[in-house]
Formats: structure tokens, C-alpha cells, sequence
């Protein structure tokens, strides 16, 4: 007979109300602030059609040294990308040619651990942003140098260029991000207003933070959930049965009865979701081991899967790979993080083939910002301007978009032999992604408060092209 350890009735309260309390699902599901979104004046709000479109935002955390992710690979390029990277340059018989539908001549390449996107590039699926950054206005060297234009709040600050991208308001500091906004405007959309359209496989973030809507914050396997509630076992069995009692009461004090309210309509979402999820078996697409990026990925494909239960025709994923802080043994570990990013992009765009939303589903890139182009000894430190990837098929792949800075230590957007001057504005990347979206170009510049400096928003035509917005 199994023997049960005596739990006193005061522990148990008090683990119950801590696993209530301080699970991650009261700050990043559903709280009183989303909720109110139902009650907004849907005048104001998109409505389109019910196809389906999904953005996935990959965020590597830290500064990717992007200068030796796409690389030149042509004689005279790389001569002077060797040149400048002295002993951090990647040999250049090493480099994966790639070939761009458009050329201007020269022969670029990518990063020996990433042969997977090599083939997901040549085959259309994928596409390189070339110099993209946070500016708040068009900036030249001289007007750096002369101090004449405006440049990004803590420019080389991890905290403040993460928040900056996720943001994309490089002159302030503020709690509300693009993929929110967005959200605010398109979450109508969806039949289901119980589980937020943000997706967030990090936890909590600026970027899907919105002034209605927060992100649904999921683990690897699923909804975080109330922990152990629901889960067998005596004690979690015990658990349940309290927790129920508590969520199935009503209180005479109105804040409690708010607070309690809050918390049901939470775990009544978050049980939703895990079992539309449930339904959906393992892929054909084998996973790759030991690579969390794509266990992330893999929950993004599972959600995706269970659109039409759920209710979802818009949703915006947030994903991160972290520890790309390069400053010391970079060639090793940029090599191991990029062979993970390799993985995980060409399993997540085989598991979107074998879905048939190949098409429906746009995933991007975006870091802190790019490494330095010379060595501190052994790493680089923090730059500027870097290169992007946006991938799936309605991108217009095989390309290069934006322009690919010479890379020589003396070079016009070289600041001190180290820092490129982004020549693309953050804004038009974000922008290009969030008219794909479906949000109209007379809404860019609530979004996007500098976009005018960048892109005509009445041009009628995509700020960069990458995007086929047919």
C-alpha cells in the first residue's frame, strides 16, 4: 500500500496559493488589460478576410556577428572583408556560395554551418536584408561624426537595442511593441478572444505587447499553466480539487471576485489551448536533437496546426536563441549557434511544407545589433548595422535586399575600423512585414513613428520588396 506524507492544512494553502500566485500565467496569459480588448470599438479595428498568415519573430539575443553569417566570397571582397576581420576571418574556400537572383557583381556566401539555408536560399524559400539597424533618420559618416543627426538611445546597450527592435521606436523608451500594435488592430480577426493571437515561447516581451493585448506565454511542451493543477498524483489531485473550490466561488468583495474571475477565465484559456494541441500528433519532419530553437519552433508548428480549433486566422510568434555575445572564442561558438539556427529554420520550413501553409507563414530575424568588423583578440564587440533573414514562401527568396557595405577598414559607413552605419532602417524592415500582415499603409506611422523618414507611405509600393504582397 502506498504510504502518503502528512501535508498540514496550512501548506498546502500556502503551496497551492504559491503555485497561484507566482506561475508565469499572470503575467503573460490573459489578464484583466486583454480581456477588456473584447469591449473595444471594433470601428477602429481591421476586417479582412479569414485567410491565414502567422509571423514567427526569432530573436537572437545578444548581437550576432552577421558580418560573418553572409560573407563576401568573391576575390576582391573577401580580400578586403579578410583584410579588416584579421584572424576571425572564416577562410575563404569554407564559405557557402550562394547565388542571388540579382547581382551587382559581387559573390557572397554564408557561414560553413549553415548549409541548410544555403539550400533554403537557393531554392527561393529564403532571404537576406543586408547593413539593417535602429536609425531614427537616414545618418551618412559625416553626419555621425559632425553630430548633426539623431541616433538611437543607448546605441550599443543590450537592453536598450533589444527593446529598440522590438519596438521600433528608437528615440524612447516605452513598454508597448510593433507585434502589440499590430495586434491591437487585427486581433478581431479571430473568432477566438479567450487566448491572445501573441504567441510567446520566451515568456513575457515588449514586442507582442500591445495596449490591449499581451502575449499567451507557452512552454516547449504547452500551456505553462497553474503547476500541478490538473496533473495526477495525490497531492496534485488534492491541488485540483482546492483550486477549483477557490475559482468556482463567489466572493462579496468585488476585487476579489475580479481577481478570481481574471484567474478562471486564464485557466479555462490555458486548458483550451493545451487540449486543441493535444490533438495534433508528432510531424513527419524528424526533429533535430539536443536544439531547443526548434523545440520551439516545433510548439510555434503545433499552434499553427491547431488554427482552425482555436480559432486564429492572424497570430504572431515570438522565439529566442540567446548567448551570442561574442566577446571572447568566437569563431567556436558562433559556429555552434549558427549550426543550431541551421537546424531549426530548415526543420520549421519542412513542417510548414508538410502543413501546406508554406505560404502563410513569414519567420524573421532580429538581434541586438552586429559585432564589431575587427577583433578585441579573440571576439568582437558591440556594432551597428547587421544582416537579416526573413524566411517562408511568400518572401521573394534568392535575394539580397538592402546594400552589402564594403567592408574595408576605411570604408564610408566605417566608424572608427569597427561600427557599419545600418544603410536600412529597422522601420522599413518592420513595416515591409507588417503590410504583408495586413495592416494598411495609413496605419505604419502609429506604429512606427519614424517611418517617414524611410518610406513613402503613400507610395504604394513596399518599402524594401522582399515581402510578396499579392
Amino acid at each position: 500500500m502506498t504510504k502518503h506524507k502528512h501535508i498540514s492544512r496550512r501548506k498546502f494553502i500556502g503551496n497551492s496559493c504559491a503555485a497561484l500566485g507566482y506561475t508565469t500565467l499572470f503575467s503573460s496569459l490573459i489578464n484583466l488589460k486583454a480581456m477588456a480588448a473584447t469591449a473595444m470599438d471594433n470601428s477602429s479595428l481591421i476586417t479582412v478576410g479569414g485567410d491565414y498568415k502567422a509571423l514567427v519573430c526569432v530573436s537572437l539575443a545578444g548581437g550576432n556577428d552577421s558580418f560573418n553569417m553572409l560573407i563576401p566570397k568573391g576575390n576582391t571582397e573577401y580580400n578586403e572583408y579578410a583584410n579588416t576581420r584579421s584572424n576571425l576571418a572564416i577562410p575563404q574556400n569554407d564559405v557557402l556560395q550562394i547565388n542571388p537572383n540579382t547581382s551587382d557583381g559581387r559573390v557572397f556566401g554564408l557561414h560553413p554551418s549553415m548549409p541548410d539555408v544555403q539550400q533554403l536560399f537557393e531554392s527561393g524559400n529564403l532571404a537576406f536584408l543586408s547593413n539593417v539597424g535602429t536609425l531614427i533618420e537616414p545618418s551618412s559618416k559625416t553626419d555621425i561624426l559632425n553630430g548633426v543627426v539623431k541616433t538611437p538611445l543607448g546605441l550599443f546597450s543590450h537592453a536598450d537595442q533589444q527593446q529598440q527592435w522590438q519596438t521600433g521606436r528608437p528615440n524612447e523608451r516605452t513598454n508597448t511593441g510593433w507585434g502589440g500594435k499590430i495586434a491591437d488592430l487585427v486581433q478581431s480577426m479571430n473568432s477566438n478572444q479567450n487566448i491572445s493571437m501573441n504567441i510567446s515561447l520566451r515568456g513575457s516581451n515588449i514586442f507582442q505587447r500591445g495596449d490591449q493585448i499581451t502575449p499567451y506565454a507557452i512552454s516547449n511542451n504547452g500551456s505553462i499553466g497553474i503547476n500541478g493543477y490538473g496533473n495526477s498524483g495525490h497531492f496534485n489531485e488534492l491541488k485540483t480539487a482546492a483550486l477549483n473550490t477557490m475559482l468556482e466561488r463567489d466572493y462579496q468583495d468585488i476585487f476579489k471576485n475580479a481577481y478570481k474571475n481574471t484567474i478562471k477565465t486564464s485557466n479555462d484559456a490555458n486548458l483550451e489551448f493545451q487540449a486543441a494541441i493535444d490533438t495534433i500528433s508528432d510531424f513527419s519532419t524528424q526533429l533535430p536533437e539536443y536544439n531547443n530553437l526548434a523545440d520551439q519552433l516545433r510548439m510555434v508548428a503545433k499552434t499553427i496546426a491547431s488554427r482552425d480549433t482555436l480559432g486564429f486566422s492572424r497570430q504572431i510568434f515570438f522565439v529566442q536563441i540567446g548567448e551570442w555575445d561574442h566577446h571572447d572564442e568566437l569563431l567556436l561558438n558562433h559556429s555552434n549557434k549558427l549550426a543550431e539556427v541551421n537546424q531549426a529554420l530548415k526543420y520549421f520550413n519542412d513542417v510548414m511544407t508538410e502543413l501546406n501553409v508554406g505560404d502563410c507563414v513569414t519567420t524573421f530575424s532580429v538581434s541586438d545589433f552586429a559585432r564589431t568588423l575587427t577583433s578585441n583578440g579573440n571576439g568582437t564587440d558591440h556594432a551597428w548595422g547587421g544582416n537579416a533573414f526573413m524566411m517562408g514562401g511568400a518572401v521573394n527568396g534568392k535575394e539580397i535586399y538592402g546594400n552589402y557595405p564594403n567592408l574595408a577598414l576605411n570604408g564610408d559607413l566605417n566608424i572608427n575600423d569597427s561600427v557599419l552605419i545600418p544603410t536600412t532602417a529597422a522601420d522599413s524592415y518592420m513595416a515591409e512585414l507588417a503590410l504583408w500582415f495586413g495592416v494598411p499603409a495609413s496605419e505604419l506611422s502609429t506604429i512606427f513613428p519614424n517611418i517617414s523618414n524611410f518610406y513613402d507611405t503613400t507610395s504604394n509600393v513596399p518599402p524594401l520588396g522582399f515581402m510578396n504582397m499579392a
